[in-house]
């Protein structure tokens, strides 16, 4: 069997991922598998590319410190609504923010 190397590993958004399987999606026929989670991003996924595509760039110009990419991944995917649902998001993180960037991460996504 043929040993796999990973090239790259990034995190992506629902919506990313969205596009990149709909690409696929138009020049092979997606697997089972593939198919169900294509159908599942259908349903649960509203925004546009762009808009995620903005928030991120928002949300990468706070310039956080401890807010990495899988952080910011996680925040757009799930569009917390106040602190408390923010703060659940890093709750399995070693990561702690202040009251101010979180309040400031807040106004990016709203």
């Amino acid at each position: 069997m043929a040993e796999i190397e990973v090239v790259k590993e990034a995190p992506i958004t629902m919506v990313e991922l969205k596009d990149k399987l709909t690409q696929v999606k138009k020049n092979h026929e997606l697997s089972f598998r593939a198919n169900k989670t294509w159908e599942y991003l259908n349903t649960f996924t509203k925004k546009k590319s762009k808009e995620v595509e903005e928030v991120r760039k928002k949300l990468q110009g706070l310039d956080i410190l401890r807010l990495k990419e899988t952080h910011i991944a996680k925040i757009i995917d799930l569009e917390p609504k106040d602190t408390e649902s923010l703060k659940a998001i890093f709750a399995s993180e070693n990561v702690t923010l202040r009251t101010e960037d979180l309040k400031r991460v807040l106004e990016c996504i709203q």
